[in-house]
């Protein structure tokens, strides 16, 4: 079930009063988090209030249940777009309210759907108790699954956008096909975005491709890296190979279960 009541956002610096509408006791991560500290994530969130601006086009890749997207819309106002991609049904009707809920409906374009490499069907398989660690592959779990539809970031941004500003990608390990349907549009845009990615080797592997081709990939952007301290509250500077090397090292565990948050593109 989800929550009945909508929880009043405690985020330092937002240009206006925000609520959401979370899940409710079954989802042990995000909803429960935001539940009782009004806030997730918060240096990342910290983040994204920094780099986004009015006007500005943000793109939320496992929008989840809206947190980051609502947020985002509340700083890029009427002039600027947020485009949500959430292939869980749960999750997405969630989004759908908290965008009606705060007044974004006409700036935030929800979409039902998992960005991939390729268009087409595919299958979520679910977690029980974490709502935002459903996976668009099997793993080494045995999870129940649902039908979903995956789009080509590049096919569908093309000719709804001509720019990006931030992109925040969270997809439980597809980042790297995330990222290689997305690249022709990002390689074409006349001004680069900051990226905040996930980087998980273990789930990287198990979705069919590694940490190390994931930060390659993103090398090819020319862009600089930075790891996100989320608890020093800082940037630490990197590289991709740095990074690839952090990866070949955790792929050595075969159960390590190790990530870090990285951001690609310049500070100011």
């Amino acid at each position: 079930m989800n929550s009945t009541t909508p929880i009043d956002l405690r985020v330092p610096g937002l240009p206006c009063p925000l609520q959401l509408h979370v899940h409710g006791s079954q989802d042990q991560h995000v909803s429960r988090r935001i539940r009782e500290d009004g806030i997730w994530e918060p240096y990342e969130t910290s983040l994204l209030l920094r780099f986004l601006h009015p006007g500005d086009v943000f793109v939320d890749v496992g929008a989840n249940i809206g947190y980051f997207s609502v947020l985002a819309a509340s700083v890029v106002g009427e002039q600027g777009a947020v485009f949500a991609f959430e292939p869980d049904p749960n999750n997405y009707r969630l989004l759908c309210a908290n965008a009606e809920l705060n007044g974004f409906a006409g700036n935030i374009v929800a979409v039902e759907a998992a960005l991939s490499d390729t268009a087409g069907e595919g299958r979520l398989f679910l977690s029980e108790d974490n709502l935002g660690d459903h996976q668009v592959y099997m793993g080494d779990e045995d999870r129940n699954s649902v039908p979903i539809v995956l789009q080509r970031g590049s096919d569908y941004l093309a000719g709804r956008i001509e720019q990006l500003d931030l992109l925040k990608i969270d997809t439980q390990g597809s980042e790297f096909q995330v990222i290689e349907g997305l690249m022709p549009l990002l390689v074409g845009l006349e001004s680069k975005p900051r990226i905040i990615v996930e980087l998980t080797p273990h789930s990287l592997r198990q979705a069919g491709a590694s940490g190390r081709a994931l930060m390659e990939l993103l090398g090819t952007l020319d862009q600089p890296f930075w790891i996100i301290d989320h608890i020093e509250h800082c940037l630490i500077a990197s590289s991709s190979e740095e990074l690839a090397v952090w990866c070949d090292n955790w792929d050595k565990i075969e159960e390590a279960r190790g990530f870090v948050n990285i951001l690609v593109g310049v500070l100011d």
